[in-house]
């Protein structure tokens, strides 16, 4: 009788023991992966969750192999384990895994980066967030917008690059106006909107006019669309107080006007904007948020580091005013967690947000 209890009793309890080998497994797997990771990023965690996910299915089969039963029953509910995972990676491959793979795609080649402008399709925006599944980009009417990362590398990205940009303006004129004129005058206009190193050129020597562009680099990408506002501004400005008019060889009006007068608006003095918001602080608040939140984490953690190798050399009062300093610069880490979780929540339910 005690042989047969034994007998019976041997195989279950040695797969109670499997079983809590594998959630004490997963307990230290998740405390070390997750639970005393305090000072990284939303992207980061996501990356050691999938982690703990591939973790948990191989735990699972590991207490499937070591049930206590027979073996045409075990293999019975291996095959079934292997065809749900089938059944679910073939039915979100074309959604989920394909954004899934798409995302790791995007992390490892990094065409843009939080903050960036970004042009894909008929989308553009600065990045808000990039996530493993879908990239949140904020737009110039400052809707935020959800890419599929699918879309993203099946798609050409333009990304504007941080240390400058070139703003453009187009504009036909007719070939009665010498081009060196307008080739000057265009200059002019792109070196008081601001632009450096401006330059012009002709696109197009059309059947009844000619087509320039002046461009010129723009240091502070931020100021993007404003920039190109500006420029369009100083254009019609300089163009008409110049005497060129910009209308069409064709255009044809029904008044009966002086012959030789111009059809040029009238000067009008603009009020000063000094000192007044751009517009890329209204429609990109929450791409310039992340940003500079994005900027100041990574600038901590480079501190940490530089004063973690410090420490290895450091002795006595030294030591432990570098600790102290570590201790801070950890401190503040997790206070911009916290402000970028709360930037998130109130994007997602801004009434939660104002309460």
């Amino acid at each position: 009788m005690l042989d047969t209890i034994n007998q019976l009793s041997s195989p279950f309890l040695s797969f109670f023991i499997i079983v809590f080998s594998m959630g004490a497994m997963l307990w230290f797997a998740h405390w070390l992966l997750i639970a005393r990771q305090d000072t990284i990023n939303n992207e980061r965690l996501f990356t050691r969750q999938l982690v703990m996910l591939g973790l948990t299915l191989v735990a699972l089969l590991v207490i499937v192999l070591n049930l206590p039963i027979n073996e045409s029953s075990r293999n019975q509910l291996i095959g079934l384990f292997g065809l749900l995972l089938s059944g679910v990676f073939a039915f979100s491959s074309t959604t989920v895994v394909a954004n899934l793979f798409a995302g790791l795609v995007l992390r490892f080649s990094e065409p843009f980066a939080i903050g960036d402008f970004i042009r894909v399709g008929d989308h553009f925006g600065r990045v808000v967030e990039r996530g493993l599944f879908d990239t949140e980009i904020q737009s110039e009417k400052r809707n935020l917008i959800a890419i599929p990362n699918t879309y993203l590398i099946t798609h050409p990205i333009a990304t504007t690059q941080r240390s400058g940009a070139i703003v453009s303006a187009s504009l036909s004129l007719g070939y009665e106006i010498h081009h060196q004129q307008v080739e000057r005058l265009l200059v002019e206009a792109a070196r008081q909107s601001g632009l450096e190193d401006p330059f012009v050129h002709i696109l197009e020597l059309g059947d009844f006019s000619v087509t320039y562009r002046v461009s010129g680099v723009l240091s502070d990408v931020k100021a993007l669309l404003t920039a190109r506002a500006e420029l369009y501004r100083f254009v019609l400005d300089i163009l008409h107080d110049n005497a060129v008019e910009i209308v069409s060889p064709a255009f044809m009006n029904q008044r009966r006007i002086p012959e030789g007068q111009r059809i040029i608006p009238q000067a009008v003095i603009h009020p000063s904007t000094a000192g007044s918001s751009i517009a890329e602080d209204i429609m990109f608040d929450k791409a310039e948020r992340a940003d500079q939140l994005e900027e100041e984490k990574q600038a901590l953690l480079l501190a940490i580091n530089d004063l973690e190798e410090k420490l290895k050399d450091a002795d006595g009062d030294v030591r432990e005013n570098i600790q102290g300093a570590i201790d801070d610069n950890r401190e503040r880490f997790k206070q911009l967690e916290a402000m970028a979780s709360r930037v998130a929540e109130e994007e997602e339910n801004p009434v939660k947000g104002k309460k």
